[in-house]
C-alpha cells in the first residue's frame, strides 16, 4: 500500500506539504494542493485515520450506543442520528448493549480508544460509574443522553420523548371510551421511559378518580415474550382494556389473547406505544402513540454537534412530542356506535 512518502515523491513535494493537505493544518497553494490530490488519487493512498485525528485533535466520528437493535424502534432512531451526523460532516459508529452494563462499559472504552469526538448514549439500567465519568471529562468527549437519563450524567445534554404525556393520553383515551378496568404492561425496570409511562398511567387513573391496582400492572422488558407473559398474567384479571408500553410487547400480548380465545377489541381493547408502517396491516389495526423515533436520533446528533461547537454553552434538555393514532384495537368504532 502507498504511504505518505510515496505521495510526496509522486507529487514532488515535501512530506510536510502532503500532511498539511491531508490534515488541512497549514496553507498550501492551490497548485501544490492539486498535485498532492492527484498523487493521492493515482496511488490510491489511504490516510491513517488515527494519526490524522491525533494531528487535528478531531476524528469527525461520533459513537452511538443503543440497547437493542432488534427492537424496530431503534433502527429509525439510528437512521435519524446518522443522517444528521453525515450532514454535519461526521461518520457514526454504532454499538448495541442489550441493556448490559458490562457491554456498555466495553463499548464506551472502545469509543474512547477510537478517539470519537462525542457519544450518543441510551444508558443501560444503572448509574454510569464515576471513574467512567472522569475518563470522559479528561478526554473532553461530550455525551448526549438519548431517550433515557441516568445518574452520573447530570451535566450531560439530553434529548427525550414525552413518555409521561404519551401514556397519559393513551390511558385517558381508553377512559373516555368508557373502560373502567384498564391494565398496563410496562417496560424495562430502572430506565426513565418506563418510569415516566407508569407515572402517566397512574396520573390518568387519578384524574378520572380510578384507583391504581397493583395487580393490573405487569413489569415487562420491551421484548415480545414479556408481552406474552404480561398477557397471561393480566388476562386472568379480566381487564376491559390494556395499555402496552411498546409494539413488541403488544405482539406478545396478542399471542396471549389467542391462547385465551379472546378477541380484540370486542373482549379486550389495546393501545400501545410506537407506530410503524406495517401496523396498518395488523389485525386488528393497532391504536398507537406514535413516538418520534427518527427525530429523536436526529435531534440527539444535532445537540451533540452543537455541543462540540460550543463546549461551554448551557446544558440542553429537549423533549419531543408524540401523537395518538386511533385505529381499531381500542374499540373506538364499536363504542361510538353504541353511543
Amino acid at each position: 500500500m502507498a504511504n505518505i512518502y510515496d505521495v510526496a515523491r509522486q507529487a514532488s513535494v515535501s512530506v510536510a506539504t502532503v500532511s498539511a493537505v491531508i490534515n488541512e493544518s497549514a496553507y498550501v497553494s492551490p497548485q501544490l494542493k492539486r498535485r498532492v490530490e492527484a498523487a493521492i488519487k493515482k496511488l490510491g493512498y489511504q490516510p491513517n485515520l488515527l494519526a490524522r485525528s491525533l494531528a487535528k485533535q478531531r476524528s469527525h466520528m461520533l459513537g452511538m450506543i443503543v440497547p437493542d437493535i432488534v427492537n424496530p424502534f431503534w433502527p429509525e432512531v439510528v437512521r435519524g442520528a446518522e443522517d444528521r451526523a453525515h450532514a454535519s460532516g461526521y461518520t457514526l459508529l454504532l454499538a448495541n448493549t442489550d441493556d448490559d452494563q458490562k457491554k456498555e462499559e466495553l463499548y464506551l472504552n472502545l469509543f474512547l480508544a477510537k478517539r470519537v469526538d462525542g457519544i450518543l448514549l441510551t444508558k443501560a439500567p444503572g448509574a454510569l460509574a464515576p471513574e467512567m465519568v472522569e475518563r470522559f471529562a479528561r478526554a473532553r468527549v461530550p455525551i448526549v443522553q438519548v431517550s433515557r437519563v441516568a445518574a452520573g450524567l447530570d451535566a450531560a445534554d439530553a434529548v427525550l420523548m414525552d413518555d409521561r404525556d404519551a401514556a397519559y393520553e393513551a390511558v385517558t383515551h381508553l377512559l373516555r371510551l368508557g373502560y373502567d378496568k384498564i391494565a398496563m404492561i410496562g417496560g424495562r425496570a430502572g430506565v426513565t421511559p418506563s418510569e415516566e409511562r407508569l407515572a402517566g398511567y397512574k396520573q390518568a387513573l387519578k384524574d378520572w378518580k380510578r384507583p391504581f391496582e397493583r395487580t393490573l400492572y405487569h413489569q415487562g422488558d420491551y421484548r415480545v415474550h414479556s408481552g406474552y407473559e404480561g398477557g397471561i398474567a393480566l388476562l386472568k384479571k379480566r381487564p376491559g382494556a390494556v395499555f402496552i408500553s411498546n409494539y413488541q410487547m403488544a405482539v406478545g400480548f396478542m399471542k396471549a389473547l389467542r391462547q385465551y380465545q379472546l378477541r380484540c377489541p370486542q373482549d379486550v381493547a389495546i393501545v400501545t406505544c410506537d407506530d410503524h408502517p406495517w401496523i396498518e396491516s395488523f389485525q386488528p389495526r393497532l391504536t398507537t402513540v406514535d413516538l418520534p423515533k427518527y427525530e429523536l436520533g436526529a435531534e440527539g446528533a444535532q445537540v451533540l454537534v452543537q455541543r462540540l461547537a460550543a463546549r461551554d454553552a448551557p446544558r440542553q434538555t429537549r423533549q419531543l412530542r408524540s401523537v395518538l393514532t386511533i385505529r381499531d384495537s381500542c374499540g373506538y368504532s364499536l363504542r361510538a356506535k353504541a353511543v
